[in-house]
């Protein structure tokens, strides 16, 4: 796939731009807070709908105005698309493929892959568990678009039940498991109200296994397809040297091709939990306090070696997402390179140049061209980015 053009408008702190892209390789040179990353984040939220940087989108939109607008021209081996993603400041998203909206936005995702490398990913090591969720859920909305729908009815049913929880921390439910009242308390209790909880309570748990079940299933499938690949790179980066194992670690037993399984031992383990939960007014089980488990050498990661080794792994990992997603969608995604090349030493960096080539459309960020032989640089398109403006020279 190959991003031809490129149209933003009242994005970020960009009035007005238009690139038209001409190489395999684009490279954006320009100090500090200028907007490159800003143009990258443009092209991953086509991908993905959502900012690695940012949470809401009215913070994506220029100071002053009502709305942003991003809009691309791809081209696949299927054929030329046009998309355009609207952000409002006081109201919903839209999305729209040549020119005909989408109703769901599920049916956008797909259309444009792309892995982003920034420096923010070596928190992939350091992070906490819920930065290596968020990148494995991005990665498996390019994979399996219809996982975005997934997720999001999964969140819906956790906030629902998290909200019924809290509601009930010092209620007859609450009290029932002898939590916070005194025995007299506990006695004068209507049985009705126990009851008509407990059946609430039993509603939700039912759904929060439906759902949780399929995002966990599908976050395994992917960490099993993605593990090999990117031991590979691993090996090959650090000289076979280093051993690198991931693995989908939940607190629900996991039985391969037994959906329903799995669901009855979420269920278990709800219900296990049961007290803890209601005491604290919030769910404990469930894929939202999984973890992906990154090993070398079967020491974890976060504690091993140097700050060069954990770049070796998030090196390997962005490696592997790019293979992943070409072998799924049948293209080479973009690579999005977010000033990453200054946090890597010259033999990462080669390694990481070397696997690129021409093979995918790569947008690179940095602040001096220092970084790149001539060879990248003559085979490149240049641009400049000053204060939300993109030049030539």
């Amino acid at each position: 796939m190959y991003l031809k053009t490129l149209h933003l408008r009242q994005f970020r702190n960009y009035q007005e731009q238009k690139v038209d892209f001409h190489a395999a390789k684009t490279i954006l040179v320009g100090n500090n807070a200028q907007g490159k990353s800003n143009l990258l984040e443009a092209v991953e939220l086509l991908a993905t709908l959502r900012s690695h940087r940012m949470a809401r989108d009215r913070d994506l939109i220029k100071d002053g105005e009502a709305f942003a607008q991003i809009n691309a021209s791809l081209e696949r081996e299927i054929g030329v698309s046009d998309l355009n993603l609207t952000l409002r400041r006081n109201g919903r998203r839209s999305v729209a493929i040549n020119g005909e909206t989408v109703r769901r936005q599920m049916d956008f995702l797909g259309v444009l892959n792309a892995v982003q490398f920034s420096s923010l990913d070596l928190e992939l090591v350091r992070g906490s568990p819920d930065v290596r969720r968020n990148w494995l859920d991005t990665l498996l909305i390019q994979l399996e678009p219809v996982y975005a729908h997934i997720l999001h009815q999964y969140n819906q049913v956790l906030r629902q039940r998290n909200a019924f929880l809290k509601k009930n921390q010092d209620s007859p439910l609450s009290t029932q498991h002898g939590l916070n009242a005194p025995l007299t308390a506990r006695a004068e209790r209507p049985a009705t109200a126990n009851s008509n909880q407990n059946s609430e309570l039993a509603l939700w748990d039912a759904q929060l296994a439906t759902t949780g079940t399929r995002v966990i299933r599908r976050r395994d499938r992917a960490i099993q397809r993605l593990a090999p690949i990117a031991a590979a790179w691993h090996a090959s980066i650090s000289g076979s040297t280093e051993i690198l194992e991931i693995k989908y670690s939940s607190h629900i037993p996991l039985v391969q091709n037994q959906p329903e399984e799995v669901q009855q031992a979420f269920l278990t383990k709800i219900q296990q939990r049961a007290m803890a939960e209601l005491y604290r007014g919030t769910t404990l089980v469930g894929p939202h306090r999984d973890e992906v488990e990154l090993t070398i050498n079967q020491t974890p990661a976060r504690q091993y070696g140097s700050q060069g080794q954990q770049r070796t792994l998030v090196l390997a990992l962005k490696l592997a997402e790019l293979q992943l997603i070409e072998e799924v969608v049948k293209e080479p995604p973009l690579l999005l390179l977010d000033d990453v090349l200054a946090e890597l030493d010259p033999y990462r960096q080669n390694q990481l140049l070397d696997a690129i080539q021409d093979r995918f459309q790569t947008l690179i960020t940095t602040t001096h061209l220092s970084s790149f032989d001539a060879q990248w640089l003559n085979s490149s398109q240049i641009l400049f980015v000053k204060a939300g403006e993109i030049s030539m020279n």
